[in-house]
């Protein structure tokens, strides 16, 4: 039997995973890259929705404890649930303004699904 060793990787300081940065990145910095490449004529107003996407996460309020960094928000918070993902997806469909915050709403999905993946492989 193979004996795996788990390494933690730390970034900028020894209390901060590997995962806590990419999550940050994908939800802070990223977006402006989305943004700037997809939505290049109106890239500010478009970061911007972005990061009010993340209000989503206001329905972390409603869980007891607020953070469990042992659960996973898909799926366990009401803005995070397959039902309002569905919409989220449905919402493409819509004109640009409400399909830009589609794509937001998609995108913090997926990152907080992401870091469910890290979480789960020890990073």
């Amino acid at each position: 039997m193979k004996k795996s060793i788990q390494v933690k990787i730390h970034c900028f300081s020894c209390m901060i995973s590997i995962s806590f940065c990419i999550h940050y990145f994908l939800h802070l910095v990223f977006p402006f890259f989305i943004a700037l490449c997809f939505f290049r004529k109106e890239y500010i107003k478009v970061y911007l929705i972005f990061l009010a996407s993340m209000l989503v996460d206001l329905d972390h309020l409603f869980a007891n404890p607020v953070f469990d960094p042992n659960r996973c928000s898909i799926g366990f918070h009401p803005l995070h649930s397959i039902y309002a993902i569905i919409i989220y997806v449905l919402m493409l469909f819509l004109p640009k303004p409400y399909r830009i915050v589609a794509i937001a709403l998609l995108f913090h999905m997926f990152t907080d699904s992401f870091d469910w993946f890290l979480h789960l492989r020890g990073l």
